[in-house]
């Protein structure tokens, strides 16, 4: 901490001591935590600045869900819906009801055992409600996780790159180094994760967990067939690892027919935290997201209870509770769809599979195969989700989106913020979630002529 002298100013008394006085309790970024000035606590940040500096920009960075079906009048029907749940279904008195989405409440949550039932509709997964903690969003799951796994400084985490950048943020305030484990296009490149589970134990470290988006990835947009899946589990048993599930876009496949089944629905020994979210299936407004914790865990006093009770302690201390009144508007929904999300999410997964096959076939429009030379812009093709990956024979960083964003007017965010290292990276990711296909149109333009102009004066 910085202290400006007295500048000549008179000591005044504090406590029977002469204490000179100060201007100021200004402070450098050195006196503050060290992942404050990481790049993957930066990286939002940055990318919301842009966004807000360029509003004309099309944007094709962002994340969010598709805006178009939003409905304030629906927060108020799902709302009621819950509130007649609490009385007429789980007969609760109306002052009682009242107090439960008014009051502070209970820190695991109010709608647990919808959540529970939800799982058991949607992903064939079987879960005791008390073993599932509802939280701020997926990003505080993803916190409280990190922290009751991070016990000792020789922990690590694994983590298949490229990663998304909350999880790698969450790791870095709770002192949690991320070791990077190759992906590819099977979703996890199986053996690397063993070997940099091995080389971390080797080199006196202790993995913890290895953190995985088995559906449609962010940011690589890729998934993991059902063998991959299984052979994941098998060697996390072998190695001793639990594995974090997350996945926000497992609702939206391309195609129809049966989807893959989760990790947590395939894993028999516990092994998978399940890091659930509603922002993309019901509402990102409402930041509701949820764990799924039923590790068992004993305690000092002999007694065994889920990993979620030891989550909600630290809970408790850093949110205290999630807000009722948002929990019962997810709550509501739920309920209004028998617990399944896939109906209720029906004209969105319809939104998304159209906006990712447009842009696809838009990357193949304006760069098309040529047989005479082989192609020098590539991209991925997911089989759902929000993302697609554009390769180029340039490296991608935060100056080139500035120029791209200002001079060109389209927005895309550039895959080096999803690595932990400071390599060059030439590739940027698309979103396709919130915006038309007109819209992917123009900002598909826009991308075409910053990277011709790129091209031209990489040859120059």
């Amino acid at each position: 901490m910085r202290r400006s002298g007295g500048g000549g100013r008179a000591a005044y008394a504090r406590g029977g001591l002469r204490v000179a006085p100060t201007e100021s309790a200004d402070l450098s970024v050195a006196d503050l935590h060290p992942a404050l000035g990481d790049p993957a606590l930066t990286s939002m940040n940055f990318l919301n600045e842009v966004s807000e500096r360029y509003p004309a920009a099309v944007s094709l960075a962002a994340g969010r869900p598709y805006e178009e079906f939003f409905d304030v009048a629906a927060v108020h029907r799902h709302l009621d819906t819950f509130h007649r749940h609490l009385v007429d279904e789980l007969g609760h008195a109306p002052e009682q009801a009242r107090r439960l989405l008014l009051q502070y409440g209970r820190t695991k949550g109010i709608v647990h055992h919808l959540i529970a039932r939800n799982l058991a509709v949607d992903e064939g997964i079987t879960v005791d409600p008390e073993a599932v903690v509802v939280t701020v969003g997926c990003q505080e799951a993803m916190f409280l996780v990190l922290r009751a796994l991070r016990a000792d400084p020789a922990d690590v985490l694994l983590a298949v790159a490229p990663t998304y950048v909350g999880l790698t943020g969450a790791a870095r305030l709770v002192d949690l180094p991320v070791w990077p484990v190759a992906g590819g296009p099977s979703g996890v490149d199986l053996a690397d994760l063993r070997a940099q589970a091995r080389r971390a134990r080797a080199s006196g470290r202790r993995p913890r967990a290895c953190y995985v988006l088995p559906d449609f990835a962010n940011p690589s947009g890729v998934s993991m067939n059902v063998p991959d899946r299984q052979r994941l589990l098998a060697l996390a048993a072998e190695e001793d690892l639990l594995l974090l599930e997350d996945n926000p876009y497992g609702l939206f496949p391309v195609e129809d027919g049966p989807r893959p089944p989760t990790l947590k629905a395939l894993d028999t020994d516990r092994r998978v935290v399940y890091l659930g979210s509603f922002a993309k299936t019901v509402l990102p407004g409402a930041r509701v997201g949820y764990v799924v914790a039923d590790q068992r865990v004993a305690g000092s006093d002999g007694r065994v209870g889920p990993l979620a009770d030891q989550l909600a302690m630290i809970k408790s201390m850093v949110t205290v509770n999630t807000s009722p009144i948002a929990q019962a508007v997810i709550g509501g929904r739920l309920l209004e769809h028998g617990c399944s999300l896939v109906p209720a999410n029906t004209r969105e997964r319809a939104a998304y599979a159209r906006n990712l096959r447009h842009l696809v076939a838009g990357l193949a429009r304006r760069f098309p195969d040529r047989p005479d030379r082989p192609a020098v812009v590539r991209w991925t093709v997911p089989a759902g989700g929000f993302f697609v990956v554009v390769t180029v024979p340039f490296a991608v960083d935060d100056a080139l989106l500035d120029t791209s964003a200002r001079d060109y007017g389209v927005l895309w965010t550039p895959m080096a913020h999803f690595y932990d290292d400071t390599a060059p990276v030439c590739a940027l990711r698309l979103s396709v979630s919130a915006v038309t296909p007109e819209q992917i149109d123009l900002g598909l333009d826009r991308l075409a002529a910053l990277i011709t102009d790129e091209l031209l004066r990489g040859r120059s």
